[in-house]
């Protein structure tokens, strides 16, 4: 298997000290210059800082109506699937806090609960721009042809995407998270040195 399953509970302090300490799926956007709210060096500096950042209101919602999507996402495809944190066994850096993977790794799922989100899937029938490097993260790290993609809000019809895997994008972004990764690894050296 090229990924092994870190136990530990997300959201807890371990479980951000684990991210911090490599480049999960929610960073790909930035690195790859996908993400309209962060820049690359905004997340560097991120990485280099002790403090943890605070979720604003849309992602605490979100988070907090994860469980009941996946409940309905499993009932839906009638399979069970569990949050898990996977790291790959190459790249020890590589990293991917999943919203959910089925017992036997032979399927995954990010779910959105966010308004917006699910407004733009419903408009375009598409997943949008700025979350795309995220899934094709998670494939690069549990190696599945396709991902599935999961927008739910309570009282509106539920939206299910199938996401297939982009080699050579994929290829673009461990090129590219590498190149960060290394950048990284340089500023806390020289912060340690000073």
């Amino acid at each position: 298997m090229p990924y092994v399953t870190i136990h530990l509970q997300q959201g807890t302090p371990e479980w951000l000290e684990w991210r911090r300490q490599g480049i999960g799926a929610s960073d790909a956007p930035t690195i790859m210059g996908e993400n309209p709210w962060k820049s690359a060096d905004d997340l560097l500096q991120e990485k280099c800082s002790v403090e943890t950042s605070i979720p604003n209101a849309a992602m605490a919602r979100g988070n907090a109506l994860e469980p009941e999507a996946r409940k309905r996402y499993e009932t839906k495809v009638g399979v069970a699937f569990m949050p898990a944190c996977l790291q790959s066994v190459k790249e020890e850096w590589l990293r991917a806090s999943v919203d959910g993977v089925a017992a036997n790794g032979t399927a995954v799922v990010e779910i959105k609960c966010g308004e917006s989100v699910y407004r733009k899937v419903a408009a375009t029938g598409d997943v949008p721009g700025y979350y795309y490097g995220q899934l094709q993260h998670i494939l690069a790290v549990i190696p599945l042809e396709s991902i599935d993609f999961y927008c739910y809000l309570p009282g509106r019809p539920e939206l299910h995407l199938k996401v297939a895997r982009n080699e050579r994008y994929i290829g673009r972004l461990l090129e590219t998270e590498h190149l960060f990764w290394q950048k990284l690894l340089k500023i806390r050296q020289e912060a340690v040195q000073r």
